[in-house]
């Protein structure tokens, strides 16, 4: 197994270190202001080894935030049975309390509206998990509703951490909820 493979272990460490890294440097100044030679010698990597890994900065970046998006995923469907149309699932107001440690690196990463590289992942995921999920339930619009569904929640999502949406974590996760419903109940 080579160094660079995603099954190996060493790889995995190096890269974790990264991630760490990156994280602890976001947390003092923002993401355009990292270099990779504070990173670098913060990991205790070399910067070859950087390169090994990553193309640049906002590939670590995404890598490290890449969390965020399967915890949205998971939040958005955290539910059993009937979800209730008013009221988020727990999860989902969790989830969006949780942002706020790295709410930063996240808005560098995610634009309003949604796009950005963690804007584009989250909306690949979300888009990938609804859509087979309305397939499984044999809905003639599944392709449709996944789109609508990861646009609204990425979209929310950014608008909310860029201070365009005024409103609480449990406030927010009950809005965005509501429209989720509203699009998963239309025909």
């Amino acid at each position: 197994m080579t160094r660079g493979e995603p099954g190996d272990p060493r790889a995995a460490r190096t890269r974790a270190r990264l991630r760490a890294a990156l994280l602890d440097e976001c947390a003092e100044r923002p993401l355009a202001e990292v270099g990779v030679a504070a990173l670098v010698r913060r990991a205790g990597v070399g910067r070859a080894t950087f390169y090994v890994h990553y193309e640049d900065l906002e590939a670590l970046a995404v890598d490290a935030c890449a969390d965020v998006v399967g915890e949205a995923v998971e939040a958005l469907h955290a539910w059993q049975g009937r979800p209730d149309p008013l009221r988020a699932p727990a999860a989902l107001a969790e989830f969006f309390a949780s942002l706020a440690p790295h709410a930063a690196l996240y808005r560098a990463l995610l634009t309003p509206g949604g796009g950005g590289p963690l804007g584009r992942v989250l909306h690949r995921d979300l888009r990938a998990y609804s859509l087979r999920e309305r397939e499984r339930a044999g809905a003639a619009d599944a392709p449709l509703v996944a789109s609508a569904v990861a646009a609204t929640f990425a979209g929310v999502l950014a608008d909310w951490l860029h201070g365009l949406l005024d409103a609480g974590p449990a406030e927010i996760a009950d809005q965005v909820w509501q429209l989720l419903v509203a699009l998963h109940t239309s025909r």
